[in-house]
């Protein structure tokens, strides 16, 4: 024990000068350079991969993370080859870094989503909406609205795939019906959690780099409710003036998701509290909240008998399956993260940290925002996010870090979250419920609502360049 002491003392004492060594490290132009063409034909080709991803079923991160490799292998061969050792190693630790502080803050929101999954919170919200006998108009105004306010809070994917199971279950005599709604919820959702920080991973990256600071991205809320409300209205005419049968299913909670909840708040204010008032990044503040759920998970656990009547407790029961009712595990809602999203996400970042490092990014900062103008290029990174994932064109920007004004950093971030609503492949929340609304909601049946939800997109620029003219 006194030995690892030691050795974490040295290595702190070191550290510093290690640090400041690499920071000196001298840099190559490898733009015009053999390493450089390729290192875009990978990524153009793994992206191509990723795009594919619903007709192929290659998981999205298996390409990424090869062309993160080959990329970065590449230039530190060419690095090596002219005796410069440390600037590679200093570059992919920094972006190595940035990625770390992301999955973390990202593991923990996505193990509380499980956690109240696992009690069965989701699903109890579910059976409450069927039961109502809402008409399809009302409901098809509920979700969207309900999406749009579970967002900010839940990520995209986890409120696109709760509201779509809700459409579905009452929709099934109306593929109409079904088809507008999931439209609707997918515009909804991206429009939420495009003025949270935590409400999407772009504007997650945003504030985590400090920025735009945690208060500031609320004065994107009227744009988003926008962005939301002007295509609704529009579908809303698209609807049958139906009321389908309501359903008699009602599924209760499980005991403790009450707590959860309130424990899923906390960790978000301590994480707000963190950074804002001890200037600690976010993913600190989040990693701490996971300790809650780990002791409260402990108390389930333990007090588990309480959910077997007629079965005496012991630890041994507390761990064993009994019919239905399985004790509470944290490390099983861990498990059960989107890893293939974490892993994508490291894949990109490296990939983008690479092409920037070569100097490419650098070139197309000076083209966008340079020579087209700040407005003009975040209008068109929404646009490209329709196309491509938002998260790559973020952080590319991020990486690029042209000089902008607060309004035009909270243009960009509306304009990455909410782009992506125009085609049914611009989003997580799409391709999701593509595959859960499969023949009924599909990319022709949301390409027909394209020129609606841009009218959105355009309404939402407008609206924000107005209300906040003060910050740009």
């Amino acid at each position: 024990m006194k030995r690892c002491l030691l050795i974490l003392t040295l290595l702190a004492i070191c550290a510093p000068t290690t640090w400041a060594a690499e920071a000196t490290s001298q840099t190559l132009s490898l733009i015009t350079h053999n390493v450089g063409y390729t290192a875009i034909a990978i990524f153009f080709i793994a992206y191509l991969l990723v795009m594919a991803e619903e007709f192929v079923h290659l998981r999205k991160s298996k390409p990424v993370i090869l062309a993160a490799g080959l990329i970065w292998a590449m230039i530190a061969y060419v690095y090596a080859q002219a005796g410069i050792t440390d600037t590679v190693e200093h570059a992919i630790r920094h972006n190595i870094l940035e990625f770390a502080e992301l999955m973390l803050f990202l593991l923990v929101a996505m193990t509380y989503i499980n956690a109240m999954e696992e009690r069965l919170v989701f699903e109890a919200l579910r059976t409450w909406l069927t039961r109502k006998g809402f008409s399809y108009r009302k409901l098809f105004w509920f979700t969207g609205g309900l999406a749009f306010m579970l967002s900010p809070i839940a990520d995209n994917l986890t409120t696109a795939l709760l509201m779509g199971a809700v459409v579905m279950a009452v929709g099934v005599d109306s593929p109409r019906f079904v088809a507008v709604a999931c439209i609707n919820i997918v515009v909804a959702a991206n429009a939420g959690g495009a003025f949270s920080p935590f409400g999407d991973i772009t504007t997650l990256m945003v504030w985590q780099k400090g920025i735009v600071d945690f208060w500031t991205f609320f004065s994107l809320l009227v744009p988003s409710l926008v962005n939301f409300l002007v295509p609704a209205a529009l579908m809303h005419f698209a609807i049958p003036d139906l009321k389908p049968e309501a359903t008699t299913e009602k599924i209760r909670m499980k005991r403790g998701a009450k707590v959860i909840m309130v424990l899923f708040l906390a960790t978000i204010t301590t994480a707000v509290s963190f950074h804002n008032f001890l200037h600690l990044p976010p993913m600190v503040g989040m990693v701490t909240g996971l300790a809650y759920l780990q002791f409260f998970g402990f108390y389930l656990r333990m007090t588990h008998a309480r959910d077997l009547p007629g079965v005496p407790y012991s630890e041994t029961k507390a761990n064993e399956m009994v019919g239905d009712v399985t004790a509470f595990e944290i490390f099983r809602q861990i498990s059960r993260a989107e890893w293939d999203t974490l892993l994508f996400f490291y894949g990109v970042v490296l990939c983008v940290g690479g092409l920037g490092f070569i100097g490419y990014l650098e070139l197309v900062s000076q083209a966008m925002y340079v020579e087209m103008g700040s407005t003009f290029a975040n209008v068109m990174v929404g646009l490209l996010s329709a196309v491509v994932d938002n998260i790559p064109v973020m952080f590319a920007v991020l990486t690029m870090s042209p000089e902008m004004s607060q309004g035009q950093w909270l243009l960009v971030t509306l304009t990455a979250g909410v782009g992506g609503s125009m085609l049914s492949i611009g989003s997580a929340a799409g391709v999701a419920l593509m595959g859960q609304a499969r023949g009924t909601y599909t990319f022709f049946s949301h390409l027909r609502w394209t020129p609606v939800i841009a009218l959105g997109y355009g309404a939402s620029i407008i609206v924000h360049m107005w209300l906040n003219a003060s910050q740009f």
